[in-house]
């Protein structure tokens, strides 16, 4: 017992203090995007053509979120003359259009649906549905239950079933072996409910995209109310979305 109590003591308090406190990613992290969109011709276009995702609009000169594996080959390509990467990790939004962007986004808290904040401000139970996910958005949301992040101060967690959840989240490109079982999830939640897409394969396919074994975002199947883009997304960038869209 004395032992257990000096390990707790030495260990101290390592629960984060976000969102009272700023969190500053390392430099490596690929965040929010940052786009000059008086970069040359040439080098938009080469940035294009050597996006793996084809999320680079060369028209507007804007990047696709929805699509971005955050990989940097644009980054590295035009030495960030034309995209840089912040380490700004809140990048979620409520509609899918505000993904498509050439930085900028709308903040999430205004364009969050007041009803849900009513109704699940104080309690938020989510049933999580990997359909055909790599596991690593899946590791990065469960990564919210260690103490470090510690979801379940805010009233948020993890369910073992729909029947007790007030939303599903949903993590990979939704395979067609799958859909029957994410249609099923959907129908046994009661409403009302909430859908969240997490990571580039539930927004638009991710790598996937184009395959007829996969549906192309998960919105054409379910209608979705928070979108959250990465490959995976950063835990602070579930963290974020789930808080403010809902707190």
């Amino acid at each position: 017992m004395f032992n257990i109590l000096k390990n707790r003591l030495d260990q101290g308090y390592r629960t984060t203090g976000y969102p009272n406190e700023k969190i500053n990613l390392p430099s490596s992290y690929r965040g929010r995007p940052r786009i000059n969109r008086h970069a040359p011709a040439e080098v938009i276009a080469e940035c294009a053509a050597a996006c793996p995702q084809d999320a680079i609009d060369i028209s507007g000169k804007l990047i696709d979120m929805g699509r971005c594996v955050f990989c940097g080959t644009c980054e590295h390509i035009s030495k960030g003359e034309f995209i840089s990467f912040t380490q700004d990790f809140e990048i979620s939004v409520s509609e899918k259009k505000h993904l498509l962007t050439d930085g900028g986004l709308p903040a999430l808290a205004e364009h969050s649906k007041q009803h849900f904040k009513k109704l699940f401000g104080r309690s938020l139970q989510l049933r999580q549905v990997s359909a055909g996910g790599c596991n690593a958005c899946e590791a990065d949301l469960n990564v919210l239950a260690t103490p470090f992040f510690d979801l379940a101060r805010f009233g948020i967690n993890f369910v073992a079933s729909p029947r007790h959840a007030d939303g599903i989240v949903v993590t990979g490109p939704v395979s067609k072996n799958m859909k029957t079982a994410l249609l099923k999830t959907f129908e046994a939640t009661a409403s009302p409910k909430v859908v969240i897409a997490v990571g580039s394969c539930a927004l638009t396919g991710g790598p996937f995209r184009g395959s007829p074994e996969i549906a192309e975002g998960l919105d054409s199947i379910l209608p979705v109310d928070l979108f959250i883009p990465g490959c995976p997304p950063h835990p602070l960038t579930n963290l974020h979305a789930l808080l403010t869209f809902f707190k």
